[in-house]
């Protein structure tokens, strides 16, 4: 519709929209102002009749269409109220605006979208702390959210490691750098607090001006505000966040400390859990040692090597084990243990540990293998535990060419000699389970290796592993034999990796039992004196 314009003229002394209760403004088809009550004269000291209405209220909407407007102080300063203007046009072409004023939903709004933007980042905070349980990669995402989002610089401290707290400190555009402080925390109010857990001081309470400086970053430039949060840990504090702003940049407001506490309270869980991780991993792996097999190797004029497999490769420990104890002096026996505990994961493990030290503390025993049996026996049916073991005890002494070995087996797989000729004999040992009956019964055999042979003992995981085309097969002690059949004359190293390998390719990815393998070897000659006698698998002939 085409609007005709309305030439101005100077408005009524009393305007005929004067009893309106909200502001009224009348202007043609171009926007300028032909009337208004005294009402918009408040608002809008500016507004005069013949003028444009943009130049009294900024913002004044083009044509008819609804906006948002702002007011002008008599000293030209914007102010922070604003106004929705709706048009109505007239018969005779002038448009009449009704302003309402709209800056609480306004607020309303920016407050919203500011929550909004917060609870985004709360969340993008927490996924990217929590993406990690390495401590010090934890401090380093704290640091740079926060001098992303918060200040100009943070200062991550972690509770005091002997003398010291160790500390991160952040500065944006630059790296973050690792810090030891050793100084009185308490030159910064609420700070010595905080790392206790107590509740932050207000911003207000601290003096920039008065801040030590080993908080200043170089170079830094004046300090504005600072806030002093404690992070918040799971039952004990896991440091506390300090935040700096320069100067030129506003201080910290009351809803921006209550952020910042926000943030701290997710920054300090995620310290604490990858605290509490590396604290569980470093006791984990100090008892992970104790309950792995050992690496064996030359001994007492004898080769020792072994292979261990758990049935769950993510635990590693399981019910399998073997051990080797050295003889002490020369002419005595070495004592190698290899033993199955009932059971898979890590309970078979703990009880594996017990009896692996049980057998340690009855060493000075060790050449009555059946007084030692008994007495392990007697020490499982006293405890608590349900499950049983079985083993298989070697006593090795070294003889003039070859070893000598007595092998007694209380439950346990009959061990295998592999003769250089290539034949495999089974040594025809028997015995008890041991943690069942209250008596065991068990039958020792002695035998000898010349230069070149070999003694294996095994666990059921090796035989009882399931493949084959249909993947129901065992392995199977004939499997076992034909391929030992083959190690004619090879150190105990290549036996025990080849025996562990063809049991593994065997069993694939399918389910299976602990795998152990122990191999003992009577050295073919002399190692050679250029690897200094301690080189696997280098020697000279026989």
């Amino acid at each position: 519709m085409d609007l005709k314009r309305v030439e101005p003229a100077a408005p009524a002394t009393v305007s005929r929209w004067s009893s309106a209760p909200y502001p009224v403004v009348v202007t043609d088809a171009g926007n300028v102002v032909l009337d208004f009550n005294a009402v918009a004269a408040r608002l809008f000291p500016r507004l005069k009749a013949g003028a444009p209405a943009a130049s009294a209220a900024p913002g004044w909407p083009e044509g008819l269409h609804q906006g948002v407007v702002g007011g002008v102080r008599d000293a030209g300063e914007l102010w922070d109220r604003d106004y929705e203007a709706s048009p109505v046009e007239q018969e005779d072409g002038s448009v009449t605006w009704w302003l309402t004023e709209n800056t609480d939903a306004r607020l309303a709004e920016t407050a919203l979208l500011t929550e909004r933007r917060r609870a985004q980042f709360l969340s993008e905070a927490s996924t990217a702390l929590l993406g990690s349980l390495n401590l010090d990669r934890c401090m380093q995402v704290a640091g740079e959210l926060a001098v992303r989002h918060l200040a100009d610089a943070a200062l991550l401290i972690a509770p005091a490691v002997q003398r010291g707290f160790p500390a991160l400190l952040c500065v944006r555009d630059r790296e973050p750098e690792r810090v030891e402080l050793v100084a009185d925390l308490s030159d910064v109010p609420g700070l010595a607090e905080a790392l206790q857990g107590f509740p932050p001081v207000p911003s207000r309470w601290i003096d920039p001006s008065s801040a030590p400086e080993w908080l200043l970053p170089r170079e830094f430039g004046t300090v504005g505000s600072i806030v002093v949060t404690p992070l918040p840990g799971h039952g004990v504090p896991a440091g506390a966040l300090v935040l700096l702003r320069k100067a030129e940049r506003a201080a910290f407001s009351e809803d921006e400390e209550v952020f910042a506490r926000l943030f701290a309270a997710r920054s300090g869980a995620a310290m604490s859990a990858a605290r509490m991780f590396a604290q569980q991993s470093s006791i984990t792996e100090t008892l992970m040692r104790e309950l792995l097999p050992p690496t064996l190797r030359e001994a007492a004029g004898a080769e020792f090597a072994g292979r261990y497999r758990a049935a769950i490769d993510a635990e590693r420990v399981g019910g399998d084990f073997y051990d080797v104890h050295p003889a002490a002096d020369e002419g005595q026996e070495s004592l190698v243990v290899l033993g199955d505990v009932c059971g898979k994961g890590l309970e078979a493990a703990v009880l594996t540990g017990k009896v692996r030290n049980t057998l340690h503390a009855l060493l000075p025993l060790a050449a009555d293998h059946h007084r030692v049996l008994s007495m392990l026996n007697d020490a499982l049916l006293n405890s608590h535990h349900t499950r049983f073991v079985t083993l298989a005890l070697g006593s090795v002494a070294r003889l003039a060419t070859g070893l000598r070995v007595r092998l007694t087996c209380a439950g346990h797989l009959p061990p295998l000699v592999v003769r250089t000729s290539g034949e495999v004999e089974v040594v025809d040992t028997i015995g008890t389970v041991v943690g069942v009956l209250p008596e065991i019964e068990t039958t020792t055999v002695e035998i000898t290796l010349a230069p070149g042979e070999t003694c294996l003992l095994y666990t059921d995981g090796i035989t009882e592993a399931r493949g084959g085309p249909l993947g129901d097969r065992m392995f199977g002690e004939q499997r076992l034999r034909e391929a030992l059949a083959r190690c004619a004359s090879m150190p105990a190293e290549a036996i025990v990796e080849h025996v562990h390998m063809l049991a593994a390719e065997w069993a694939g990815e399918r389910n299976h039992d602990d795998m152990a393998v122990l191999a003992i070897t009577a050295p073919r000659g002399q190692h050679l004196t250029a690897v200094g006698g301690s080189g696997r698998g280098r020697y000279t002939a026989a």
